[in-house]
């Protein structure tokens, strides 16, 4: 039966593989996304294996799921919570701008077509997701990927992807309630945000430093197995508390994100990642029974795409806009994201699993998502025609204000000191609060059973108090002192009493946010009353802030946490340039890019000023990362070599200009690699005999240029029956002489020819 069973897998593996290499050539040769392919697959194969399907479908559905969890430990990778601080405002609000609107607009759709609510609302949450993977690969192709558009579009789409996140979690909650419930509700997001603050507080801590213990010990291999081992540890800890496993890989690859190991483990990790998301649009497409979709189906396809395509657009413009953007970004933004896509369908799938999105309406979205992706290219090459009809069209005041330097009054300012402070004390007393919060549910939940099985009644409680305020006595210390001694608090505090005042008020608010926790655990343990209980914890408070031991224990958490936070090298960039600069930057339309450089390319090994890019391209080399080394503004006689990342700025045009330089050299390298793949050049050991009317008779082995000129190299000379192989460089051919010859065919057969 076994056996049997591992035949029909094969079968299986061997009708998808044949099917989805077919279709992926074609779409490749279409100029289609690839994904497209997979799930056109799926659909070929509902309809080839129409009798047993459920049989394939139930093999392809495992390999899916773990398709998911990687997908999701990619995203993780991709995606980290530095970058989402380092993205700004600007993309948050056009992220938000987009996605409330399109989940109304989606549970208006649903009810309109007498869904029920919670169907409803699933689909207004599938219509506010744009595709990350489809959005990248295209603007790869179409060579768009360092317009300055690209940077507000990845940075909605890393907020999408948050979004959606969050997402599956509430939906899930609404899913298995009888209602909609909203203080379950917001119990549940209280419980995802400490879930998610504890263990990125925890694998922050803890992650990095196994790494840096077992650095000396890694290779490719184990570090590959690493970080898979992390992510499915993370994804059962996720299971385990009521989570999906894909929230659990998310979490841990954010984390590795961080890590100087972060990007080796993405880059080995892809093909496996690209096997599995195959699978998993290849279920996606398994499920799409086109023989029982109705006429009314159809329309239903219809109109949703349409509802995509223009509430995508008209919100994603204007949500740019209001974010501080000029109007040719804002409009090349919008005719980016007409698509939905890969959390579309995890969270499709997610209904479809609750039993809140009936197969047929599942079969609609599927259809829906392939529509927009197809239209996706054709969209986006529509967004420079909309620009220059809408500046010819539009009143030149109109022009001029929405196209004017927002960054004046807008979103996307230079942060001043107290901006600093306090977004930096939000972002750290935030962390270490709700760390202290996880550790109190934990306690609560899991040793405070334990401790009343042994020790009943109050004396229990009274353990139990201890144990928890003292676990999370460091985290009270750092929250309080957070930020004290950094450059923005000592030079507000001196500035000025009215700055001082604020700062002191700061410190009593976190204060006061320490003795509230305090006073929960008190409360909920010894039963103290309000008044006792915010004594007792000003009492402990005042201690834990006048204790040596503690304060030294508390600081060496603190500076752990924050190098490990701090420790990623591919966030070379941001380090090198100051926002201020970037900001200026972007108000001359300029824009900053990274190109890494390839073996391929002809500025390999070449100095600066012999490239003389600045004249060429009009385009500014103001750094160079070279693997742990950053060069800030390089001099002229500074070498460029194969994977060197330079950083630099310019215009669209200037970018354009530059990348259509560097892919021509990698074209005519490969071309060049391929003419000479097509000639033999295997190296070769040949005898050879001089004839006596050779013209190397007479010549020494070192005046006949054999290496130079025919790139071959002798080994040895037989020469009179006697074979010698410590040869004389100085030695004369003979008549007879018979050389050992090694080198490339065709070298050979020219020096043959010298000899006979």
């Amino acid at each position: 039966m076994s056996e049997l069973h591992h035949t029909f897998i094969i079968t299986d593996l061997a009708l998808i593989f044949t099917i989805v290499g077919v279709l992926s050539a074609l779409f490749r040769w279409l100029k289609q996304p690839i994904i497209l392919s997979y799930i056109i697959g799926g659909i070929v194969l509902s309809i080839l294996c129409y009798n047993n399907k459920q049989g394939i479908y139930e093999h392809v559905k495992i390999w899916s799921d773990i398709g998911i969890i990687f997908f999701l430990f990619e995203i993780g990778l991709e995606f980290n919570f530095k970058k989402l601080m380092r993205i700004g405002p600007s993309s948050c609000i056009a992220a938000i701008t987009i996605v409330i609107p399109m989940i109304l607009l989606g549970y208006l759709v649903g009810t309109c077509f007498k869904l029920s609510h919670k169907t409803s609302l699933f689909l207004g949450a599938i219509l506010c997701m744009s595709s990350t993977m489809i959005i990248t690969k295209i603007l790869n192709d179409l060579h768009l990927s360092k317009k300055k558009f690209t940077e507000i579009v990845l940075g909605i789409l890393i907020i999408e992807d948050l979004i959606a996140i969050i997402l599956m979690v509430v939906l899930s909650t609404i899913a298995i309630s009888q209602k909609i419930d909203g203080h379950k509700l917001f119990y549940s997001l209280i419980k995802l945000i400490i879930f998610l603050s504890f263990w990125f507080t925890l694998c922050t801590y803890f992650i990095p430093l196994i790494l840096k213990k077992i650095k000396y010990f890694l290779n490719d291999e184990m570090l590959l197995i690493i970080g898979i081992a992390f992510c499915f540890g993370m994804a059962f800890f996720a299971t385990q508390a009521g989570y999906s496993s894909g929230l659990g890989a998310f979490i841990v690859g954010s984390i590795l994100a961080e890590t100087d190991e972060g990007e080796k483990i993405k880059n080995m990790l892809l093909p496996i990642k690209n096997f599995f998301g195959m699978l998993f649009f290849i279920s996606i497409g398994i499920n799409i029974d086109i023989s029982t979709l109705e006429i009314s189906y159809y329309a239903m396809i219809g109109i949703i795409s349409i509802i995509v395509i223009i509430g995508q657009l008209l919100f994603a413009t204007i949500g740019t806009i209001f974010s501080g953007q000029n109007l040719k970004t804002a409009i090349f933004t919008g005719f980016t994201l007409t698509q939905i896509g890969e959390f579309s369908y995890i969270i499709a799938s997610l209904g479809l699993n609750l039993g809140i999105i009936k197969q047929p309406l599942y079969q609609v979205i599927i259809a829906t998502s392939i529509v927009t992706i197809v239209t996706t290219p054709f969209m986006m090459k529509l967004a420079p025609i909309t620009y220059n009809f809408l500046k010819e069209k539009l009143p030149t005041k109109w022009i001029l204000y929405l196209n004017k330097d927002t960054f004046e009054n807008g979103f996307i300012k230079n942060k001043t000191l107290w901006k600093k402070l306090l977004n930096n004390m939000s972002l750290m007393v935030g962390i270490y609060f709700f760390f202290s919060c996880a550790i109190v549910f934990f306690s609560s939940k899991y040793g405070y059973p334990i401790i009343n099985k042994y020790i009943h009644g109050f004396h229990g409680n009274l353990l139990f108090s201890i144990i928890i305020i003292f676990l999370i006595s460091p985290f009270m210390w750092i929250i309080i002192n957070q930020n004290k001694n950094s450059d923005e608090f000592i030079h507000l505090w001196n500035e000025n009493e009215e700055n001082k005042m604020r700062l002191i008020f700061t410190i009593a608010l976190r204060m006061i946010i320490c003795i509230s926790l305090i006073m929960y655990i008190l409360i909920y343990s010894l039963n103290l009353n309000s008044l006792i209980s915010f004594v007792v914890s000003l009492i402990i408070l005042t201690t834990f802030l006048k204790s040596r031991q503690l304060r030294k224990h508390s600081r060496k958490i603190e500076q752990h946490f924050a190098k490990n936070l701090n420790s990623n090298n591919n966030n070379k960039l941001k380090q090198i340039i100051s926002s201020d600069f970037t900001n200026h930057l972007m108000k001359q339309d300029l824009h900053l890019s990274k190109f890494i450089i390839k073996h391929s390319h002809s500025i390999v090994g070449k100095t600066l000023k012999e490239l003389n890019i600045r004249q060429l391209f009009g385009i500014n080399i103001i750094a160079i990362i070279r693997g742990d080394k950053t060069i800030n503004i390089p001099h002229g006689k500074e070498r460029l070599y194969n994977e060197d990342c330079i950083v630099a700025f310019g215009t669209d045009n200037q970018m354009d200009s530059f990348q259509a330089k560097l892919e021509k050299n990698e074209q005519v390298y490969i071309q060049n690699r391929s003419n000479n793949n097509r000639q033999n050049k295997e190296i070769v050991l040949q005898q050879i005999e001089i004839c006596f009317n050779s013209p190397l008779i007479g010549k020494t082995i070192f005046s006949s240029k054999m290496q130079e000129n025919y790139h071959c190299l002798l080994v040895g000379i037989e020469r009179d029956n006697i074979a010698n192989l410590n040869i004389d460089m100085n030695m004369s051919f003979k008549n007879g002489d018979i050389l050992w010859i090694a080198g490339e065919f065709d070298g050979i057969k020219k020096f043959e020819n010298l000899c006979n």
